[in-house]
């Protein structure tokens, strides 16, 4: 199938407005490409024998010789977050692996991994964007010391993908191989969940019942079981080509998942500098993977948080993406998969329907992707039309399922939930936003009412317990963007939200701050940019001004008249609070360098890009 003109024509179009920083992003991993295929070669014998110091002796040998690959692993493991507790047992593994293929492996450095499930609506989300610049500082430090040929990655949640992503294409001659643990098993349902957090937001249930259905939704080890950032990274990683095909949802503490984490070690041999097929991770990461990712997005109803992160990953390859783009592939792309919150279904169901494999099998028949790029498989996306299995305790991979076996979770492009990806880009006086509606109903993405503007969702909370909510509004929250308080997720709103939208009346939400991968019953225009704090007209909303959001128009607009609008200041907030408390005096730095969230909210000044203000 040729390609769709779209994807086409969105694929030029980054290529040449990323020229120029691509190039010089390219001449950077070739230098380092240049220096040799071995990277410890360039160390003094002191700088060598400080690394291999504590090595046993079979790889100290190794490391010695200074001709066989040394392989990085740089982890997010802890065993407080249920997402990365599976991952303690991999380093063993790999390291067992890599010499049984004549290399040696060491644990390079570990990176912070923090749960927006554990910090949602607490202090403590404010540091959670900022949190992937940290781990992309943090690999980057672990790769530092100039001893590796390859690299294996191990991280699951919503920014530690991302920042792992950043720091590997920072250090871009480098081949990368993305390893992740998989999903828990499933527990209780995504609908049931949402009920009873419903019916704690009305006061019916109390805080036991509350803890008790959270315990058995989030019961054992491996990712949350919803389609949200967490198992968006994951669906990246494999469309993009950085995981082994068939890998993101296999389930931890299995012999599957054991035996393709060990396959990940011998497989970054082969692809290391000095192995079979040299694969450095910046040149896989080109403008058709960035566009891969972005198709596989919207064609499973993923994150937006990803309108961030996908910008950002692009950004450290030297490519120029934008939400222009997002949209205007949204149009062609058609929603193959509906997992909560777009459906009832987990990633769990998702992948026994036939999982990712089908989902790229679809697409690239339908000319919604792009065969030809490099993956860590090999040459072609067409390998992660494959899924792995355990042959007689064996891996081995076979086809993916031809056919969905539920096509109430997953369908075939000529069978689709929706012609289109439910991503939608909203303009207006306001500015730019992003709104998902893949899992809002239609009758709910035309909403005018007047706002009801708060500076935090617990004004919002406060509002609603007093009896104040009990009519059609669009909500306001302002002061929320990366520059403010740095962005935390307000999916705290969504239970009370979608009660009041349950009772009948008009509501939505728009926002200078994000909502979380999880959130969509309720028409939210998430990430308005520019934000309150840097000049952003949603400063200028009152109390009553006439909204009107209309999703599928990809209009937001402010219908209050010109000459007073125009002559109206921009209101201001006491933003003290955010200073300090859960570490965030530490994150000062972070908020006063942020760029915008269409540039991917980054607060690094990197010297590709010179967009950040002061």
């Amino acid at each position: 199938m040729p390609l769709h003109p779209v994807v086409a024509e969105v694929t030029r179009r980054i290529t040449e407005r990323s020229r120029p920083t691509r190039a010089a992003y390219l001449a950077h991993v070739d230098a380092a490409l240049k220096r040799g295929k071995v990277e410890r070669s360039q160390l003094s014998c002191t700088n060598l024998a400080h690394a291999f110091a504590a090595m046993p002796d079979d790889a100290k040998f190794r490391l010695k010789a200074v001709e066989k690959p040394n392989l990085a692993i740089v982890s997010a493991y802890n065993d407080m977050l249920s997402a990365h507790q599976p991952l303690e047992a991999f380093p063993a593994w790999i390291k067992q692996e890599a010499l049984k293929a004549g290399a040696t492996a060491q644990f390079a450095g570990g990176v912070p991994a923090m749960c927006d499930g554990v910090t949602q609506g607490q202090a403590g989300m404010e540091l959670s964007l900022f949190s992937r610049d940290v781990i992309a500082m943090s690999t980057a430090v672990a790769l530092s010391h100039q001893m590796f040929d390859a690299a294996l990655y191990l991280g699951v949640c919503d920014k530690i993908v991302p920042g792992l992503m950043i720091g590997a294409l920072t250090f871009g001659h480098l081949p990368a191989l993305f390893v992740p643990a998989g999903p828990m098993t499933t527990g209780m349902s995504n609908d049931e969940k949402a009920h009873i957090r419903q019916l704690y937001a009305e006061g019916k249930v109390g805080r036991a019942e509350l803890l008790e259905s959270e315990s058995q939704s989030y019961h054992g080890a491996g990712t949350c079981t919803f389609y949200g950032t967490a198992n968006s990274n994951q669906m990246l990683m494999e469309i993009m080509g950085l995981h082994l095909p068939g890998t993101a949802f296999v389930n931890p503490n299995t012999p599957l998942r054991e035996a393709l984490t060990r396959a990940a070690a011998r497989r970054a041999v082969q692809i290391s500098n000095q192995g079979e097929t040299p694969t450095p991770i910046g040149h896989v990461i080109d403008e058709k993977a960035v566009v891969n990712g972005i198709v596989g997005l919207l064609a499973t109803g993923g994150s937006t948080n990803h309108t961030l992160h996908l910008v950002a990953i692009a950004r450290a390859a030297g490519l120029d993406i934008s939400w222009d783009d997002f949209d205007e592939l949204s149009s062609v792309v058609p929603l193959l998969a509906r997992v909560y919150p777009n459906g009832g279904a987990d990633v769990n169901h998702f992948h026994a329907a036939g999982g990712i494999g089908f989902v790229i099998r679809e697409l690239l028949a339908a000319g919604l992707l792009h065969d030809d790029v490099s993956t860590v498989a090999g040459k072609g996306l067409t390998h992660y039309t494959n899924e792995p299995w355990l042959d007689n305790g064996e891996l081995a991979w076979r086809p993916a399922p031809t056919e969905s076996g539920d096509l109430d979770v997953l369908r075939p492009a000529s069978q689709p939930f929706s012609a289109d990806g439910g991503l939608k880009l909203v303009t207006g006086p306001l500015g730019r936003a992003v709104i998902k509606v893949s899992a809002v109903k239609p009758e709910h993405r035309l909403v005018e009412a007047p706002a009801l503007v708060f500076d935090s969702q617990d004004e919002l909370l406060d509002a609603f317990k007093r009896g104040e909510l009990e009519r059609d509004f669009i909500a306001v929250i302002r002061f929320q963007g990366p520059r403010a308080n740095g962005m935390p997720e307000l999916h705290k709103l969504t239970p009370t939200l979608a009660v009041l939208m349950g009772r009948g009346f008009k509501v939505a939400l728009v926002t200078d701050g994000r909502m979380s991968g999880a959130s969509g019953k309720v028409p939210a225009a998430i990430h308005v940019s520019p934000e309150a704090l840097d000049g952003g007209a949603i400063g200028k909303v009152c109390d009553g001004d006439l909204l009107r959001l209309d999703a599928d128009a990809g209009k937001l607009e402010v219908l209050v008249d010109a000459a007073e609008w125009a002559a109206r200041p921009l209101a201001s907030a006491d933003l003290s609070g955010n200073d300090f408390g859960v570490g965030r005096e530490l994150f000062a730095g972070f908020r006063h360098t942020a760029d915008r969230a269409e540039a991917g909210a980054m607060s690094f000044r990197h010297p590709l890009w010179h967009t950040n203000k002061d």
